[in-house]
């Protein structure tokens, strides 16, 4: 069993309310889980207006199928405009590991 997560480091663009950023990310959470079947939060900068970490994990049988599902993953966050994506790390595990 392979155990996989990704972290995004976002900076949101004019944003200045708390309300405003959760109508940018909510959004975002809600698309990755329908799209790609991982489970996905919000998991940092909780306060900040501008900024969010949000984190995707996954398991699956095998590695290769866990590195596409995030890298693809990756991918989707990184092509939306409505924000920049400043940072992605991603981690996988064996569960003998």
């Amino acid at each position: 069993m392979w155990i996989g997560w990704i972290e995004f480091d976002i900076l949101l663009g004019d944003v200045q309310s708390l309300k405003e950023k959760r109508s940018i990310i909510r959004p975002l959470v809600a698309e990755i889980k329908r799209r790609f079947d991982v489970s996905v939060a919000e998991v940092g900068d909780h306060e900040q207006y501008r900024r969010s970490q949000v984190g995707a994990g996954l398991v699956a049988a095998d590695r290769a199928h866990l590195v596409e599902v995030l890298t693809a993953v990756e991918r989707f966050v990184a092509a939306r405009p409505e924000f920049e994506l400043l940072s992605a790390r991603q981690r996988e595990l064996h569960s003998e590991d």
